[in-house]
């Protein structure tokens, strides 16, 4: 009789934030789960900055049973065997912080033992967790043919389990904090479901991840020969996607400037490509974005609020609608850029134009 296919609930970063928020605020053990390059340190880390508390990083895989037990030493003392405490693992009984075991079930099975009596008791042979520190674990999942350990019964049924999934809004929202470059973010609106095509079963070394795209983003460089920067780019996320991104970004470049366009100087342009709009929308918002910062801490925003006028002329001028209400939801939402209406002299006919579908969006 055939096996029964189990299907796992799965969630999307930002619910994966809250759930897990909510599990420390209830002292739950939690582990979480995903494929690699997806962002679960990541998470993990943005947790810990909201809430001011330190992140202690074990990576599991790279340790040995001792690293967690700690050593132990003949204590002349009293004539019996002693343990030395491990440095990792915080001893401050008022610490706050979020012990996060990664790499969980990639840790040999000595180790996911340790790592059991701490989980299970909050302590291992002398030593005890302080109150404060909340425990998060995380792991690859067994079909992603990572080195895996199939983690023990007990161990898992003292946890609650979380699935996280790409999501690629979230992921916009992340690349936008992050300054990811605007041609990885424009050819990823474009093609969404290029930000993450992991197979396991192919024996490609490169694979597109949110992770890898981001190593992208930082080795990008116009000066470095095509060829060469194809090479380096295949080397992250597959050689398909590098012959497409770079042909995107060959597109791209015949764009307009930005900044010329923000100013006035440049009101029109001939290359129509739709993957091309949208690094030029993500290369607008972007400046748009930082020129704001500067106007608010000078206490002067008329010179902004021109500059996002000729943003918004610009996209009526030479965009098709779906394209302008798309620019649009993504300097508001996205971006969070401040647009005023009183002080924009195309806000009347962009209203009329596109009001009711930037509503429906």
């Amino acid at each position: 009789m055939p096996k029964k296919e189990i299907q796992t609930r799965t969630t999307r970063p930002s619910d994966a934030i809250d759930e897990i928020e909510h599990l420390i605020a209830k002292n739950r053990p939690v582990m979480l789960w995903g494929s690699p390059g997806i962002g679960k340190s990541d998470i993990i880390q943005q947790i810990g900055i909201k809430h001011k508390r330190n992140v202690i990083d074990l990576r599991l895989l790279l340790m040995e049973p001792t690293d967690l037990r700690g050593i132990p030493y003949y204590n002349k003392d009293n004539k019996t065997m002693s343990w030395a405490p491990p440095v990792d693992l915080p001893n401050d009984p008022k610490d706050t912080s979020i012990l996060f075991l990664d790499e969980m079930n990639a840790a040999p099975p000595a180790v996911q033992a340790a790592a059991y009596q701490l989980i299970l008791n909050r302590r291992i042979g002398n030593y005890i967790l302080p109150k404060g520190v909340s425990i998060v674990s995380a792991g690859n999942r067994e079909t992603d043919r990572g080195v895996t350990y199939r983690m023990p019964s007990p161990l898992a049924n003292r946890m609650i389990h979380i699935e996280m999934d790409v999501h690629f809004d979230d992921w916009l929202v992340w690349a936008t904090q992050n300054s990811i470059h605007p041609d990885v973010v424009g050819y990823l609106t474009f093609a969404k479901q290029d930000l993450y095509d992991f197979d396991p079963a192919s024996s490609s070394r490169g694979f597109a991840t949110p992770r890898s795209w981001s190593f992208v983003s930082e080795v990008i460089d116009d000066k470095m020969d095509a060829t060469q920067m194809t090479d380096i780019i295949a080397g992250s996320v597959g050689e398909g996607l590098a012959v497409k991104f770079q042909a995107h970004r060959k597109i791209a470049g015949k764009l307009p400037n930005p900044s010329d366009i923000l100013a006035g100087k440049v009101k029109s342009t001939k290359t129509k490509e739709i993957s091309a709009m949208y690094t030029l929308i993500t290369s607008m918002c972007y400046e748009l974005k930082n020129e704001c910062e500067k106007a608010q801490k000078s206490k002067s925003m008329s010179a902004w609020h021109k500059m996002a006028d000729n943003f918004i002329q610009f996209m009526m001028d030479n965009f098709e609608t779906e394209m302008v209400v798309l620019g649009a939801r993504t300097a508001l939402k996205t971006y969070q850029l401040p647009f005023s209406p009183k002080n924009l002299k195309s806000f009347d006919e962009f209203y009329k134009r596109y009001g009711s579908l930037i509503v429906e969006a």
